[in-house]
Parts: structure tokens; sequence; C-alpha cells
């Protein structure tokens, strides 16, 4: 029988949080190679799942979806796993924080990552809109150390949600990237819940299936390395 999921991914991307939350699930999935190097994902054909050229994009069995959080959100529904379900008292302070990591959070890595995309070629330039935004990231992650210390249930519980993959996947890629760029402005354990969080997850099934298949080295969140990938690239 053919999985009702299809998962377009490019190693050690966004398609790493929607994998590892596959897996943790436990629902079947077909994966597609996004080659990046060939900028498969401004192709036609790619745009036409997902116009704006971004991974990832899951194929379900009401249509792709893209963006990670709604991906997140949608299959937390469905299975009715992973995150706190429609009438919970904990649903909203989930969603704030989902939310959180994906409006602000995630936005703010992008432009670290991709100065250029925002502020053009001046390096300069760059370097001062990076600086600043070491400074928020630094506050961005305050607030969730703090928010997880409190441990709730869907902020590094024993079960995981889909906010702590998503979150665990972000810590990874403040470590490592950019990759030429200075990187000593972020040490996990100044936020030792976070950091608890992420060594948690480092034991479950899904993150081992999920390393192994992407090249993610044995601690992929607490001492990550970059990615040497069965296939494709991760850049």
């Amino acid at each position: 029988m053919t999985p009702e999921y299809r998962l377009h991914f490019a190693p050690d991307n966004a398609s790493l949080v929607i994998r590892l939350a596959l897996e943790e699930l436990g629902q079947p999935y077909e994966t597609v190679l996004v080659d990046r190097q060939a900028k498969a994902q401004h192709s036609a054909g790619y745009r036409a799942l997902n116009p704006n050229g971004l991974i990832p994009v899951l194929e379900t069995p009401d249509g792709p979806l893209f963006e990670t959080a709604a991906i997140l959100l949608w299959l937390s529904e469905r299975h009715g796993a992973m995150a706190p379900q429609p009438g919970s008292p904990d649903r909203a302070a989930f969603l704030k924080w989902l939310f959180f990591a994906s409006n602000t959070l995630h936005a703010d890595l992008r432009m670290l990552f991709y100065p250029e995309k925002y502020i053009g070629a001046d390096k300069a330039h760059q370097a001062q809109l990076q600086s600043v935004l070491r400074q928020r990231l630094h506050q961005h992650l305050t607030n969730l150390d703090h928010a997880a210390a409190g441990r709730p249930a869907w902020l590094g519980a024993p079960q995981p949600s889909v906010l702590d993959y998503y979150l665990a996947c972000q810590l990874r890629w403040m470590a490592l990237y950019p990759a030429d760029a200075d990187r000593s402005w972020f040490r996990i354990a100044e936020y030792p819940s976070l950091q608890r969080l992420c060594a948690g997850l480092e034991h479950r099934t899904a993150v081992t299936t999920a390393r192994q298949a992407e090249g993610l080295g044995a601690a992929p969140f607490t001492s990550p390395a970059y990615a040497n990938p069965p296939e494709g690239s991760a850049t």
C-alpha cells in the first residue's frame, strides 16, 4: 500500500522537523529529495506544490501542505497526538509558543543565515543586521528556556510534542550556521532547560532513524556536527 504522506525534503533543512514528527507519530511516508544544489526548489514542478519555493512540502490526502508550523499543527490534530488538542486547557499556551517558534524565532534565523536576502550585498550592513539578530535570538532563547523550566506537558516532557522537535532543530542550526560566521555567541549550556529538552530527544527512536537518514551524527542536538547525508546536500 502506498503511504498517504510524501515528504519533499533536503537533508538538515526544515523538512527534518516534519520527518521527526512523522517518525514519532509512527506514520509511514515516502520521501522525495529536493536537490538544493540544482535549485530544484525553484523548479516549476516544485513551485506547483509550494509557490514560495521553500522546503518542506508534505503531500497529504488533503493536498500539499507547506510552512513548517502549519504542517506540524495539521499532523498533531489529524493524529490526536504530540500537542494539546482543541478543548485542552493547555492548548492556548502551546499555540502561542508554537507560533512564536515559527513567526519570530525561525524568521530571525532565516535573516541571520541569509542576510543578503533582506539587506542586500553590502557586507557591513549584513554584519550589523546579524549583530542585532544575535541579541534578539539570545532573548528569544532566554524566554523559551524560562517557559521550558516550568515543565509543561507540551515542552520538554517525557512524551515529546511537535514544538519540542521544532525547537531542537532550530537549536541545532544555531550551533552550525552560517558555517563561515562567528558562532561563539550561541552556547546551549546557557539555556539549561532547552539543553535538557534536546538531550531527552536524542535517545528516541524517531531521532535515531532521522539522523541515520540525513547523516546528522550521534548527538544531533546537544553536540551537532555538519550533516553528511547519504543523498543530496544540506546546503
